[in-house]
């Protein structure tokens, strides 16, 4: 049995906005506000395993789906099927597919810009937002492309990912080794990140074809969990994963006609001590945003905080919605 097996509930398929999405339940479906888990870049909803296991434990009521172009859903093979309409749509969709008006949305990494998206593109459909090391990021003043372009170089990631093809071989070339490069914990001595020859910052195709496989901070995850993530890319391809971040700037384009805050809707944010890519410092600026806000910090934890602190998330995600969503 895999891990994927042993450690999710049976998978489940539903036919929304177009494509068909894998997901994951636990609790008792109808009843209260279901929490729905968005995954990021590059996880699956196998990332929220631990999450789902709380929210069974708890009678809480829980979805966590593989988010389009991952893992057992759909991959469609146009970069712009991947913009934000779509992936809040695909949300929309889902709680069409459980019969429900709205949802609490829990994102990390790129899952929190789709659940900090939510209310503003569908502000019917959510009962309140969770992010997880993602802050809420009111609309760039240009293109955010162009930014990361001038102050961080032409190989920081984001930037590269608007490359053709290249990612995708880069990534995919060996998934066990991709998958085993980023799901670190952090490095036991903090790494200030330096340019590399291009001068750019966060350059992972650099730092992954040089990476000794020993370097960094310790694997996150066992031998088998680690499978389950490079099977899935190995099966499924790096291509919708990256398409994502290919649709920045048409995501920005479309916020221009967006509102810019977030009122009348319970929100947490969870940041986490040791993220190099979303410091607890991104999230300074919420409360200028956002009119109901509760902001803490997981002490110790790098970037995949679900996985690397599950216990302290779990409370803090459970706690909050003993407060705000009491039964």
């Amino acid at each position: 049995m895999s891990a994927l097996e042993a450690m999710m509930p049976p998978v489940q398929k539903a036919s929304v906005n177009g494509v068909e999405l894998a997901y994951y339940e636990v609790g008792p479906r109808g009843q209260g506000v279901p929490i729905i888990f968005c995954h990021g870049f590059p996880e699956l909803a196998f990332s929220w395993r631990h999450q789902l296991k709380a929210c069974e434990a708890a009678g809480q009521w829980a979805i966590a789906p593989d988010q389009r172009g991952y893992g057992l859903s759909s991959k469609p093979d146009a970069v712009d099927a991947y913009d934000i309409d779509q992936l809040t749509a695909d949300m929309a969709g889902l709680l069409d597919h459980l019969g429900v008006e709205k949802a609490i949305f829990c994102g990390h990494d790129w899952g929190g810009i789709v659940v900090w998206q939510m209310p503003l593109i569908h502000p019917d459909r959510v009962a309140g937002v969770i992010g997880l090391n993602t802050p809420f990021m009111p609309r760039a003043p240009a293109d955010p492309i162009a930014i990361m372009r001038a102050r961080f170089g032409p190989d920081m990631y984001i930037v590269w990912f608007q490359n053709p093809d290249e990612p995708e071989a880069v990534l995919g070339a060996d998934t066990s080794r991709t998958m085993a490069f980023f799901m670190r914990k952090p490095a036991a001595q903090p790494v200030t990140v330096q340019p590399d020859a291009s001068g750019s910052t966060f350059a992972f195709k650099d730092l992954l074809r040089n990476w000794d496989g020993v370097t960094g901070g310790d694997p996150l995850l066992t031998p088998d969990e680690l499978a389950v993530f490079a099977e899935a890319f190995r099966a499924g391809s790096f291509f919708g994963p990256v398409s994502w971040y290919r649709n920045f700037t048409r995501t920005w384009e479309r916020a221009e006609t967006l509102p810019t805050r977030i009122d009348g809707l319970p929100c947490l944010m969870i940041t986490a001590e040791l993220d190099a890519v979303l410091p607890p410092s991104a999230a300074d600026h919420m409360a200028g945003f956002i009119g109901d806000l509760e902001t803490v910090m997981v002490a110790g934890s790098g970037h995949w905080t679900q996985q690397e602190k599950p216990d302290e998330v779990n409370a803090l995600i459970l706690g909050w919605l003993d407060r705000r969503f009491p039964t």
